[in-house]
């Protein structure tokens, strides 16, 4: 079994990073068996279609680093790297521009929503993105990608293009990768929206827990978080219709690792006001470590470029062989 997954380099991880993905890849990390491996990078090269000056490029992938380390990604046990250390993900990526087809990306919902209405002005790189994800996959042969509702259609995609290709030019190069689906996986909205997700983007502060918040500015946001007047119910299907009020228990089942209906059985009949703290309470334990250890982390340069540069290692040793065989295989004297 290899598993792979990446987020993109782009500002502070918040808690839906958190809960919809790390936690999950810490837990996969330690239930690995010794012939498994679990690949874990940060998208640097997919942060381009988002212009950003190169200090600043620098220092996210730096503090990307640092913040996965802090929350339990092991460097030594997990194979951590950034796609720019590793040059086999923009040349598969290339390879797979001949493979892929623009009637399939034309249908990626993803880019319709992210070029907007100006999608004569969205940058190349935004619409063949998904190639690139399948690039780094299949590089690695990985055998499970972790997804999310949004990924899902990417995933589809990757499989696609290595049917092609595997098919154009008969050969068994690429393994078709299957989903993982968490078993605990969380779908964490803003604090100012029930009905969005929580982004780094959203321009309120207000609307995300960061994970460099300090203990008494996650209490004051989860204070202030937008609720209703109603009291808790006594099981989950009486949060129906009650985006904010679902977000803020869904949040606190997941961190205590209970159902929604416990979650709700415990507060019955309670309003928001007694609530609140106990959610400010458990967040501020939870998250109190990770901080601590990435304020210590993000200080140290040198440290965190070494362990990027060893874990490209592992993954460039990892990718060679599948790169050489697609050069091969397309007839590329390389």
């Amino acid at each position: 079994m290899r598993v792979l997954s990446g987020i993109q380099p782009t500002g502070n991880l918040h808690l839906g990073n958190y809960l919809g993905a790390i936690r999950n890849w810490v837990r996969m990390q330690d239930e690995m068996d010794a012939d498994s491996q679990c690949f874990f990078f940060l998208a640097d090269m997919h942060s381009i279609t988002v212009h950003e000056g190169r200090e600043q490029r620098i220092r996210n992938v730096r503090d990307m680093a640092a913040a996965l380390v802090a929350a339990g990604i092991d460097p030594d046990r997990s194979v951590l790297f950034n796609q720019a250390r590793v040059p086999a993900h923009a040349e598969l990526c290339w390879l797979l521009n001949g493979t892929a087809r623009i009637g399939w990306l034309n249908r990626m919902t993803q880019f319709k929503d992210k070029a907007g209405k100006d999608r004569e002005g969205a940058s190349v790189g935004l619409f063949v993105y998904p190639v690139l994800q399948a690039a780094d996959i299949l590089i690695y042969n990985a055998t499970h990608v972790p997804v999310g509702e949004d990924q899902k259609q990417h995933l589809e995609l990757c499989r696609d293009i290595a049917t092609k290709f595997n098919t154009d030019f008969g050969v068994d190069l690429f393994t078709l990768p299957a989903p993982i689906i968490p078993k605990e996986s969380a779908r964490i909205m803003s604090l100012r929206d029930g009905t969005a997700k929580m982004s780094k983007s959203d321009p309120s502060d207000m609307s995300r827990i960061n994970l460099t918040d300090d203990d008494d500015a996650i209490m004051a946001k989860v204070k202030k978080a937008k609720s209703d007047q109603e009291l808790l119910p006594e099981t989950a299907e009486g949060l129906t219709g009650r985006p904010e009020a679902s977000n803020l228990v869904g949040i606190l089942a997941t961190l205590t690792g209970r159902t929604t209906d416990a979650v709700c059985a415990e507060f019955a009949g309670k309003g928001f006001g007694a609530f609140k703290p106990a959610l400010g309470e458990v967040l501020v334990e939870t998250l109190r470590p990770i901080r601590q250890r990435f304020l210590e982390l993000r200080t140290e340069d040198a440290a965190l470029d070494a362990i990027l540069d060893k874990g490209a290692a592992k993954a460039a040793a990892a990718a060679e062989p599948t790169l050489r065989a697609a050069y091969d295989a397309m007839g590329l004297m390389r």
